[in-house]
């Protein structure tokens, strides 16, 4: 193996949108620095509900008033009517 081509591993702090720590490897950084998360399994909605949050929200309503029938819902009538 060649000598001093890979990054440098070692240990860094992560702190969670919620302010817990804990300690990893990584090659971001220098040893002993700090990676301060703005989105983590906490507060993102696909570890957090997935689809739910956003209908909860009314994303999908959003999108559907947006786009309406563009997709694959479209396509398959179309396919049916050249039968």
């Amino acid at each position: 193996m060649k000598a001093d081509i890979h990054p440098d591993y070692h240990d860094i702090k992560i702190v969670m949108t919620d302010g817990t720590e804990y300690t990893t490897r990584s090659t971001w950084g220098k040893e002993g620095d700090v990676m301060r998360l703005d989105i983590d399994p906490l507060t993102h909605p696909a570890w957090q509900g997935g689809t739910g949050k956003v209908v909860e929200k009314g994303q999908l309503s959003k999108f559907e008033k947006r786009f309406g029938s563009f997709g694959l819902a479209g396509t398959s009538e179309k396919k049916e009517e050249t039968k």
